[in-house]
């Protein structure tokens, strides 16, 4: 790999004797690894069903190692939403930030969505999740995430830091700041980035990010705590971040993670409990992750959305083939149907791609179902199930759109499912199930 003699000298004072081990790790082949959708099926069920050979990455319970031949974006359980596709180093700023039920979460940069579906699957469905990137066109690619994912208790939202700051002070109890930055941890994964550093390295990105830290640290309430992370090595985007930050609060407390032990400390003088991932160090990219408090105490959320349902004869149907709780607030957007996040939150002034649930759409009498909340549902929670086994020829068909055809299946709405696990609505009638699966949920 041909690195930029600049950075290559930069890196050199940053490593020293280790420079070479480095640089021996930059030849070698990045890894390819899955984060279990815990959301969906469990941890010990995944690793009985697994077609897969997994190694677990030591940072991250949900997070597995596969084999550099295997192909797991075309097994249909990824189609199912059972896991997410991810870097095993990207795994550790949502491993890191300690996010539990009911908490109020801001994912500051969220798009594509991968920190945002792991922090969302430890949410347990309750809370809310905000899910901002200041780009609308990324953040299509969190929307289908999240949608695969079947998750409920999220907005989806691309605002400026800025403008949200000023509407929220002192809302979040957990903020995860993954910032934009030069990208000198993922040389080795994405070559490409080294013509991006040329023209943008760290004294471009380094304003950007004390500007988003500030604004996320107004976010924060008191008692509670901040991850900031990025993939670049780069003291002026990672140290000297959370310096400034420091400098220009009276309220920020650097924390030590039970993780820390996994990773090499911070190299600034008073910074150590930052952590430093290394090519060389693990099995993974490079990375920076810092988890910092607020100082002061946390007050709990107690404001939820009143019951409110939609009076529509065909939604009002169709929901009678669901078996689950049903005590949510609904909204209807012109001809569109949202199942509210149980947490208030007002996005009237902010560019919205998806508040809660999307459940479907309204035609007159008639009411189509979405693929958002096929995916949240478990099979065992609609009426009429069609279960495949992932070899079935008839799953394969299925997730390219055809038509599938089934014995026993009754007439009307059917969940199709890979196993236990939900691809999508069809139709059944006489036996012959109408694919319902959206466009972009298909197998191309």
């Amino acid at each position: 790999m041909k690195l930029p003699e600049t950075y290559l000298e930069k890196m050199s004072l940053l490593l020293k004797d280790d420079m070479n081990e480095y640089l021996d790790a930059m030849e070698k082949h990045p890894f390819s690894c899955i984060r279990i959708n815990t959301g969906k099926i469990s941890v010990e069920e995944f690793m009985r069903i697994s077609p897969f050979e997994l190694t677990p990455v030591p940072w991250c319970p949900e997070g597995f190692y596969v084999n550099e031949n295997e192909r797991p974006g075309l097994h249909p359980y990824y189609y199912a939403g059972l896991y997410y596709i991810q870097e095993p180093s990207a795994m550790s700023p949502a491993a890191v930030l300690d996010v539990r039920e009911g908490d109020i979460v801001l994912d500051a940069c969220a798009a594509p969505g991968g920190k945002s579906t792991a922090l969302a699957c430890r949410m347990n469905h309750k809370g809310l999740l905000v899910s901002n990137d200041i780009s609308v066109s990324r953040q299509y690619a969190t929307l289908k995430n999240m949608e695969r994912f079947g998750i409920e208790h999220s907005c989806i939202i691309a605002e400026d830091l800025n403008a949200l700051a000023a509407k929220y002070p002192l809302f979040f109890d957990k903020i995860l700041l993954d910032a934009p930055c030069s990208g000198e941890g993922m040389f080795r994964k994405d070559p490409s980035l080294i013509t991006s550093w040329l023209n943008q390295d760290d004294t471009y990105y380094a304003p950007i990010q004390k500007e988003l830290i500030l604004n996320a640290w107004k976010m924060l309430k008191p008692g509670g705590t901040m991850v900031y992370s990025t993939c670049t090595f780069s003291v002026k985007e990672d140290e000297e971040v959370i310096a400034y930050l420091m400098e220009n609060t009276d309220d920020a407390v650097l924390e030590e993670s039970p993780l820390a032990h996994h990773f090499e400390p911070g190299v600034l003088k008073g910074f150590e409990k930052c952590m430093r991932l290394y090519p060389h160090k693990l099995n993974g990219e490079g990375h920076f992750v810092s988890l910092l408090r607020k100082k002061g105490t946390s007050v709990q959320n107690n404001t939820q959305n009143k019951i409110r349902s939609v009076r529509h004869e065909g939604f009002e149907e169709f929901m009678k083939l669901i078996h689950k709780d049903s005590k949510h607030s609904y909204q209807i957007i012109k001809d569109r149907i949202y199942q509210l996040p149980d947490v208030p939150f007002d996005t009237s002034s902010i560019r919205t791609v998806l508040s809660g649930l999307y459940m479907g759409s309204v035609k007159k009498d008639r009411f189509e179902p979405s693929q958002h909340l096929a995916q949240s549902l478990k099979a065992d929670e609609f009426d009429n199930v069609l279960k495949l086994k992932s070899d079935d020829i008839r799953c394969e068909k299925f997730l390219r759109g055809e038509t599938i055809m089934d014995d026993e299946c009754r007439n009307g709405w059917v969940l199709v499912c890979v196993d236990d696990y939900p691809l999508g609505f069809g139709k059944c009638s006489s036996h012959t199930i109408k694919n319902k699966l959206e466009k972009g949920f298909r197998k191309i």
